[in-house]
């Protein structure tokens, strides 16, 4: 009985000691408070470019897109480019076709307000928007283009992928820039990040590469020859020349020779037999026959392209040789040499020169926006610039 009743005590007291551990474990986990958030201190980007008088009808823009609120939370940063009101006047003017023409500030902000939907006003401004504080002191002056994603994702519906992002192109190479804009001012801070004022509206581009050539009509025969470069490669391959110029993800630089460019070399190849004034057709039929192989136009045309997006305005002002994508097969060739000429600030002249080209192919500068520049013209997928000469890479 003394053994059973011991053994009944010890039982209870394990029992006890079972519940207490139980007990114990069910407790909730001890909290430990951590440092409170404490904001910077001054003016939020929105509101710092609220108090700059010059930035006025930008400020408005950033309004109409609905990113006010992003822009002023202090616990993200940004780097802003910001266009000044002349830049932001010439833009609306540009694209009233001209209608706001001497239009008053408020005007303009009445413009902004009914005839800039929300929608595209948020992706000019996202656009403009880079994560993290970007000086311009820690932007690289190196060829090519340094290439950084915005806040602008160009996916939607069925398609959206969180993580693409359009990209944009800051440089201090010949001066401050993006993409093509000149900065006037730069590094100004912000609680929250950097405001750096750009001479224009960098306008995020909505076309890849190849939409522009093959609907261009002064680059009917760059277009078949792009496509005979293509013999045997379906266009859905990422082996396809088309296929690059036509995604999301490449990244580019296209020399795009005009159609006389290409008449002036077939018409010499030809010994004149096809003359110059000769139409069109005629001279992509020829591309398209035996009398050239494919690989030769593949080759050609390869030369036409470099692997990275290139402004004119980052160019060397010295004649500087760089690689195209026929380096790819021939890693030893020279490539194609670049330069650019500066007046008062603004790319006045630029040219490239093959291998083979007895003297060096001018660009034609005009970077008003596509379909109408020949210049700097910035697509989703790369840059284009018209040349006046077809590379020749021996």
């Amino acid at each position: 009985m003394k053994y059973s009743i011991k053994r009944i005590k010890i039982t209870l007291l394990l029992a006890f000691s079972a519940m207490m551990i139980l007990s114990s474990c069910n407790k909730s986990l001890e909290q430990f408070s951590g440092p409170a958030y404490v904001a910077p201190a001054g003016l939020a980007l929105g509101d710092a470019i609220a108090a700059i008088p010059t930035d006025s009808l930008y400020y408005k823009l950033i309004v109409r897109g609905g990113l006010l609120a992003s822009i002023n939370n202090k616990a993200t940063t940004f780097t802003m480019f910001v266009p000044d009101n002349i830049a932001m006047r010439s833009f609306i003017d540009l694209i009233s076709g001209g209608a706001t023409i001497g239009f008053t500030d408020p005007q303009y902000v009445g413009f902004i307000n009914t005839a800039i939907s929300a929608s595209s006003a948020g992706s000019i401004v996202s656009y403009n928007m880079i994560p993290q504080s970007i000086t311009m002191s820690s932007v690289p002056g190196t060829f090519p283009n340094w290439v950084y994603p915005t806040n602008l994702n160009p996916t939607s519906g069925a398609g959206f992928n969180p993580l693409v992002r359009l990209t944009t192109s800051p440089s201090t190479r010949n001066g401050n820039w993006v993409n093509n804009v000149p900065l006037s001012a730069v590094n100004m801070a912000a609680a929250n990040g950097i405001i750096h004022t750009a001479a224009a509206v960098p306008v995020p581009p909505s076309k890849v590469l190849w939409q522009r050539i093959a609907s261009d009509p002064d680059l009917t025969i760059f277009t078949a020859a792009i496509s005979r470069a293509d013999s045997g490669v379906a266009p859905v391959s990422s082996a396809s020349l088309i296929w690059a110029l036509s995604n999301f993800g490449p990244n580019l630089n296209v020399f795009a020779p005009s159609n006389l460019a290409f008449k002036q070399l077939i018409s010499a190849l030809t010994g004149g037999a096809i003359p110059v004034i000769a139409p069109d057709a005629v001279f992509i039929g020829f591309l398209g026959s035996n009398n050239v192989n494919t690989l030769t136009v593949k080759f050609i045309v390869v030369y036409h392209l470099m692997g990275a997006r290139a402004f004119t305005n980052n160019f060397p002002t010295t004649p500087t040789s760089y690689p195209t994508l026929l380096n790819g097969g021939i890693p030893a060739h020279p490539g194609v040499s670049l330069t650019v000429t500066f007046t008062g600030g603004v790319v006045t002249a630029a040219t490239v020169k093959g291998v083979g080209n007895l003297s060096a192919s001018n660009i034609a500068i005009n970077p008003f926006p596509d379909p109408f520049g020949t210049s700097d013209q910035h697509f989703i997928n790369g840059t284009l610039h018209k040349i006046n000469q077809v590379l020749l890479p021996q």
